[in-house]
């Protein structure tokens, strides 16, 4: 389980790294959910199921679709244009990285469960107590790192869509 678990780490990570140096934001959005995918199935391994469907579920499923809402919201142009292939071509990396998360939780579902280790289940209860518990201010300081990241990306497509920002400096 050891070796699933690094390899569910390192396509968490590289996905994560590639959501970073992406130019289209759609691609890096794809690199993301498959980068959030990762980490539930770490959560999984780690024997906090719970954990790991609300990873998936909030984050992979509500928050992403509420990036790609933001992005077709702003209308930036561009970013659905290209040839066709451009598209297709866009999907391989995400298409492999969750092809490889897709193997390991099958090999997870199908191997038989240990028979000496001991299984502790981690509830929601336990979660919100040591979410909310000492590590309050860090999901507080976490809530206003995405809140002022979405008040920057409106007030930056706000000045795009206006056309006040091509006569500074550096910008064209």
């Amino acid at each position: 389980m050891n070796v699933i678990f690094f390899i569910a780490g390192a396509v968490a990570a590289v996905s994560a790294g590639l959501a970073i140096f992406q130019l289209n934001a759609i691609h890096a959005l794809l690199y993301l959910i498959v980068s959030f995918i990762g980490l539930g199935l770490i959560f999984f391994l780690l024997r906090a199921p719970f954990a790991g469907v609300l990873e998936v579920i909030i984050y992979a499923g509500a928050i992403m679709v509420l990036f790609v809402f933001v992005v077709m919201m702003f209308n930036v142009k561009g970013l659905w244009s290209g040839e066709k292939g451009t598209m297709a071509k866009a999907f391989i990396g995400p298409a492999i990285l969750t092809i490889i998360l897709v193997v390991e939780v099958l090999y997870v579902a199908l191997s038989p469960p240990p028979g000496m280790q001991p299984v502790q289940m981690v509830g929601p209860k336990e979660v919100s107590i040591t979410l909310f518990g000492p590590y309050a201010l860090a999901v507080e300081l976490a809530s206003m790192v995405l809140l002022a990241g979405l008040v920057g990306a409106y007030h930056l497509a706000h000045r795009i869509r206006s056309g006040d920002g091509k006569e500074e400096a550096g910008h064209e």
